[in-house]
């Protein structure tokens, strides 16, 4: 008897332990859903929304004047990269050589104080930055340019950069360098060649990490580039984003120009998809 009831309460147990590994996969799946939701259905909407006015003419002409219909976003999509370019140069150097500082050369308590810093400038509102801009540039300079909008998103970078790279630095094994300097190699030698080429594609996936945070912010731009409807062709005056003229479109009074504000939403939508399946792509594990 006290055998059958034994196995009776080890079934039970069973059934009980399946049943609530059932409940929580379940759950999980569910809030795997949930998350997944908002974004499906943004991008659908937007899809509704601005498909029908993505086509070679948004590509390839300039805004009309207000009240006609059609024109495109060229201005705006160049100076998207026009922008991008230069807070490249400005964030890439600064914060791939100070992550190779903090993890090459750098004491303890120094390092902690500028991982410190860069994680408190992470967090710091992007509007923040283009007020800070603002004030040291713009108004200096007396007038809005693609510069000062570049230097904005190059600030915006540099924390993202310098905390990405050094994790990314930090996992090159230790007996690489050991092994290269017991050679004779010169220190500076062994970072360029064997470790910053190990780390290579963890940092090119923390550049366009950073190119994708900060390919859709407006608020420091309206502080900095300001934005408008034509060619730039001087990095020293006003030029224009896609988040500009969404912004400058969406609150317009003009249906047309509305569903231009659309078009360029799914368009800057796909171009951060597409970065961010760009940095899925160059981690996935090759097993």
């Amino acid at each position: 008897m006290n055998t059958h009831g034994t196995v009776r309460e080890w079934g039970d147990n069973h059934k009980f332990r399946k049943g609530k590994s059932a409940l929580v996969s379940a759950l999980c799946v569910l809030a795997g859903i949930l998350v997944v939701t908002p974004l499906a259905l943004v991008f659908i909407y937007l899809v509704i929304q601005g498909a029908e006015s993505v086509n070679g003419n948004f590509f390839t002409q300039l805004p009309k004047p207000s009240g006609e219909l059609g024109g495109g976003m060229a201005n705006a999509i160049v100076g998207t990269f026009t922008l991008l370019g230069i807070a490249s140069l400005i964030g890439v150097p600064i914060g791939v050589l100070g992550a190779v500082y903090l993890a090459e050369y750098g004491g303890p308590k120094l390092n902690w104080w500028i991982r410190f810093s860069s994680d408190i400038l992470n967090g710091v509102p992007s509007i923040i930055w283009g007020i800070v801009i603002y004030g040291l540039m713009v108004v200096p300079m007396k007038g809005y340019s693609a510069l000062a909008g570049g230097v904005a998103l190059g600030c915006l970078m540099i924390p993202i950069i310098l905390r990405t790279t050094e994790e990314v630095l930090l996992l090159v094994p230790q007996g690489y360098r050991e092994a290269a300097l017991a050679l004779g190699i010169a220190r500076w030698k062994v970072i360029l060649q064997i470790v910053i080429k190990t780390a290579s594609k963890g940092i090119i996936t923390a550049l366009l990490l950073a190119f994708a945070r900060v390919a859709g912010e407006t608020a420091p731009l309206l502080f900095t580039a300001l934005g408008n409807n034509f060619w730039n062709r001087n990095l020293l005056q006003p030029i224009s984003a896609l988040p500009l003229q969404i912004y400058s479109f969406a609150t317009s009074a003009f249906d047309d120009y509305h569903r231009q504000a659309w078009a360029g939403a799914l368009v800057l939508v796909t171009l951060v998809f597409v970065l961010n399946i760009s940095v899925r792509f160059l981690t996935r594990d090759k097993a």
